[in-house]
């Protein structure tokens, strides 16, 4: 009878650890109340490897929810930050290509906010020198500052990210590893920014890879966005599985299982 009483308690415990659940946190940056999600790997690590998600212009959506999920079922623990903050989540289009464009503009805010989401992701349990920074759209930008910026973190992942950088800002080594994956056919992002931002990657001696999705525009990971290319933002199913897999071999590489 005990055994029959210790064996369904360790289906009750491993059932319990297999479905690892968002948390909601608040944190602040000064006066400003910022709102993001963590969740802890499903499996834990000695190493405690940390994903900082960074999101669309939007602010924290369903779609950073769900890779958040899926990276904790891989062995992540993972933190979705809130740049904006309560009280600046833009209600539709418009707002939020205002609100990203600010800090775009103002990097070093940008940069600032991202550092108090990745301090979020180590008082959650990550290991502060095992983290990965990923971000889509204007996430996608964010990361790519936060390599700029030389915040902590082994590497970055740019999904369908703007990746112009002003010219007369200076030009720095860059240590993080980089990852950008790429809608070949992204109509947000120039020739001439591409060519820039690689440009840049090799000024900076940074170790980057850049990946192009064929028949993919901006937003090809995001399922909401319907899948007509003619918008400019559309879902691809192909160019989201695959670049998933692309993530999962930069973690694999990057990281500390």
């Amino acid at each position: 009878m005990k055994s029959i009483k210790f064996f369904i308690l360790g289906i009750l415990i491993c059932s319990n650890g297999a479905f690892a659940q968002l948390k909601a946190v608040t944190y602040k940056d000064d006066t400003q109340v910022l709102n993001g999600f963590a969740i802890q790997a499903v499996k834990k690590s000695a190493n405690k490897p940390g994903i900082l998600i960074l999101p669309a212009w939007h602010g924290i959506d369903k779609a950073s929810k769900d890779i958040a999920v899926e990276l904790s079922k891989l062995g992540y623990n993972a933190f979705i930050a809130d740049i904006y903050g309560e009280g600046n989540y833009p209600k539709d289009n418009a707002e939020a290509g205002k609100n990203s464009s600010y800090y775009k503009t103002n990097y070093t805010i940008y940069q600032h906010r991202i550092q108090l989401a990745l301090d979020e992701l180590i008082k959650s349990g990550a290991n502060p020198d095992n983290i990965v920074a990923i971000g889509y759209c204007f996430g996608g930008t964010g990361v790519l500052e936060a390599a700029r910026g030389h915040l902590k973190v082994q590497g970055v992942v740019s999904f369908h990210g703007g990746l112009a950088k002003d010219a007369s800002r200076p030009t720095e080594p860059i240590t993080a590893k980089v990852l950008a994956c790429h809608g070949a056919d992204d109509p947000y992002v120039s020739t001439a920014e591409v060519a820039a931002f690689q440009q840049e990657m090799r000024d900076t001696k940074a170790d980057w890879q850049m990946i192009y999705y064929a028949d993919a525009v901006h937003g090809f990971t995001n399922p909401e966005y319907g899948n007509d290319n003619s918008k400019g933002a559309a879902y691809n199913e192909k160019a989201a599985k695959r670049s998933f897999e692309h993530l999962k071999v930069f973690l694999n590489e990057v990281l500390k299982k």
